[in-house]
């Protein structure tokens, strides 16, 4: 695959408007030293080249421009719309956000508009465009990066104008008020509607609100942020169409559907922040960047945002350790980077985030963090054999917001961390070095019929089509593995009657009848398979499947938990727990086993992964101890935080 870069990226958000101009000379000089390929310039400062309606100073920006070409250093130009001036918020008051009780939210923050409103729109889009056509021809110019982690703080609003953009939604996607009575199911508490003009937004109720229109809700306002990066992208395509454009992405982030913003960026971007504290954050870290490969069809992607050390949003901000950047770093290449870009360059002196660390610190350059800083931009600068490559799975792991959003409503089983869920079940694979890809629910035959094992962890919430498609593609040789909670609900989260699953019920030869939660406690099982399950049982009913471990206490004990059945040339497993580490670890080894792949690792180490990128092989020690391990064959001791890289023969 092509990448839309020459070499690696390096570098991170510049805010030189944050700083006097003498410091500006300086920046560029030690970004030179450091390897700094790229700047992401303006994100936040449409307050300075709009200081007022309609009057621009663009005078600032060009100077910093010119300065960064004459230093080399190429741009990620930001259309600087993130944070509405305080002009606009004062003429017009009503753009600002309503959060769920009413109360509209102020200005001093970032993000004080309501997806919706009409009035930040129109004045985003006219600065966008003066941008556009002010430096679309610039040569330092190599991507536009539209607005900024949309959704991170408003990702809904219960305004006026949203209402009425919901039922204009509404209309469109059910034709008429008949049917939305049906999909919503408001027989039930006397919630039928005669007429589109009677529907609001789910705004703060006596008890549970109706499903349906929750969840509606959930995906009109990831439509809504859409459209804002839809129209913007729009004017940048049509005044400078050669410019790739982006925006950038937040992980596993809850209120915005990627998969459907994936189509409209030329390539994605991330932001990524693992808390250098918790001795797991990498696998949460790994998954996120086996998702934005994903969400990509498979090409490469770009981090946009990391810390070279502290955060300063947790309750305690826990530097990086020595070496800890530099593994984060390798294993975003390995898993498909073309590059490593931060926020920020220069550590703010005020502000709201002036304790977030960033490439040259409050210390100066004369200081750790700028010296790995250094050593991490040479690194970069001469690894060989990744740009622009992908990187081989064997797994996929079918991941929904439908399903998402429908764990997060209340009235249901149990309370389920529908990430965690995804998280327990990609980890087996990811300690083993098996690649994994995560998958759509709309994913094709073709799409399908790439991986040998596919795993459905806890998918609430699925359409019948894509159980129809697992069903043909196990018979055609693949090993599904169904978790806890999967297709209980159809799309529209009516529930699937006759014992849950759909048309998985063939395919795992098995029903459920009912659902056992117990909380907090660890379900015994005994089998060939070994572990426990966590805080869950079910009652299921054996159709026609092989038991491969039973329940040994609790309600539900001497029935399955854990099952295989044969079809065609491929097997389908069903787990009916929660399944701790080793039980999931068992699980995924025999389906590995019964499919032909191997993994890169014969023995999971302890904080250690391994991936395989185009000509290299990344080796990457996360945890705070030495690990020895053996990746492919080859026996290795790495020290703490510690990465190797391998060239692959």
């Amino acid at each position: 695959m092509a990448s839309l870069f020459p070499t690696l990226r390096y570098g991170g958000d510049y805010n030189p408007e944050q700083w006097p101009r003498e410091v500006w000379d300086e920046d560029v000089a030690l970004m030179r030293g450091a390897g700094v390929t790229t700047a992401t310039v303006g994100v936040f400062s449409w307050g300075l080249l709009e200081p007022s309606d309609g009057e621009y100073d663009f005078e600032w920006l060009d100077d910093i421009m010119d300065r960064l070409h004459e230093g080399g250093i190429r741009v990620i130009l930001a259309t600087a719309t993130a944070a509405p001036p305080a002009w606009l918020v004062k003429a017009h008051p009503e753009m600002l956000p309503v959060d769920v009780n009413g109360t509209t939210l102020a200005f001093g923050s970032r993000q004080s508009y309501s997806p919706s409103s009409s009035a930040y729109l129109e004045h985003a889009l006219r600065l966008v465009t003066k941008m556009a056509e002010r430096y679309g021809s610039h040569p330092a110019v190599e991507a536009w990066h539209i607005n900024n982690e949309y959704g991170c703080h408003v990702t809904r609003s219960y305004d006026a104008e949203s209402a009425a953009a919901f039922r204009v939604w509404l209309e469109a996607r059910y034709g008429t008020i008949e049917e939305l009575n049906r999909v919503w199911g408001t027989a039930f508490w006397s919630q039928h509607y005669s007429s589109f003009d009677e529907v609001g937004v789910p705004s703060a109720t006596p008890t549970f609100g109706n499903p349906g229109q929750n969840l509606d809700f959930d995906r009109f306002s990831s439509d809504a942020l859409l459209r804002l990066h839809r129209a913007e992208h729009e004017v940048l395509r049509r005044i400078t169409p050669d410019i790739p454009i982006t925006t950038n992405f937040m992980g596993f982030f809850p209120d915005v559907d990627y998969w459907a913003w994936a189509p409209y960026v030329d390539f994605v971007t991330d932001d990524s922040y693992p808390d250098p504290a918790d001795p797991d954050s990498y696998v949460v870290a790994a998954a996120t960047r086996d998702l934005m490969r994903s969400l990509g069809g498979g090409k490469s992607w770009l981090l946009m945002e990391q810390a070279p050390s502290a955060v300063n949003w947790r309750n305690d901000n826990a530097p990086k350790a020595p070496g800890q950047h530099r593994g984060h770093t390798l294993q975003a290449i390995g898993r498909g980077s073309d590059g490593a870009l931060h926020f920020q360059w220069r550590q703010s002196k005020a502000g709201a985030e002036k304790f977030h660390s960033a490439m040259v610190p409050h210390a100066g350059p004369d200081s750790r963090v700028h010296r790995e800083v250094q050593a991490l931009g040479a690194e970069l600068a001469s690894i060989e054999g990744v740009i622009g490559e992908g990187v081989d799975a064997s797994v996929g792991l079918v991941f929904s917001w439908d399903a998402w959003w429908a764990t997060r409503q209340y009235a249901t089983p149990s309370r389920l961390d529908y990430v965690a869920e995804v998280l327990d079940w990609y980890r087996p694979f990811l300690d083993r070095g098996v690649g994994c890809d995560f998958v759509s629910v709309e994913a094709t035959d073709e799409v399908l019929a790439q991986y040998r094992v596919i795993v459905l962890p806890s998918l609430v919430a699925v359409p019948e089509a894509l159980l129809e498609r697992l069903d043909a593609w196990v018979t055609a040789g693949g090993t599904l593995v169904v978790g806890r909670q999967s297709a209980i609900l159809d799309e529209n989260l009516h529930v699937r009657l006759g014992g849950y699953l759909g048309a998985l019920r063939r395919t795992l030869g098995v029903r459920v009848e009912e659902f056992a939660p117990c909380a907090e406690r660890a379900v015994t099982l005994d089998g060939s398979v070994e572990g426990h399950g966590v805080d869950w049982q079910e009652f299921v009913v054996v159709d026609d499947a092989e038991i491969v471990a039973s329940f040994a206490d609790g309600l539900t004990a001497g029935g399955a938990a854990v099952t295989r059945r044969e079809q065609g040339t491929g097997s389908a497993w069903y787990v009916a727990t929660r399944p701790d580490a080793q039980l999931a670890g068992a699980v995924a080894a025999r389906a590995l086993a019964e499919t032909g792949v191997e993994g890169l690792i014969a023995t999971p180490a302890p904080g250690v992964e391994a991936v395989e990128r185009g000509s290299v092989r990344f080796i990457i020690n996360h945890s705070g101890t030495e690990q020895t391990v053996t990746v492919a064959g080859e026996g290795l001791t790495l020290a703490a935080h510690d990465a190797v890289l391998v060239p692959r023969h």
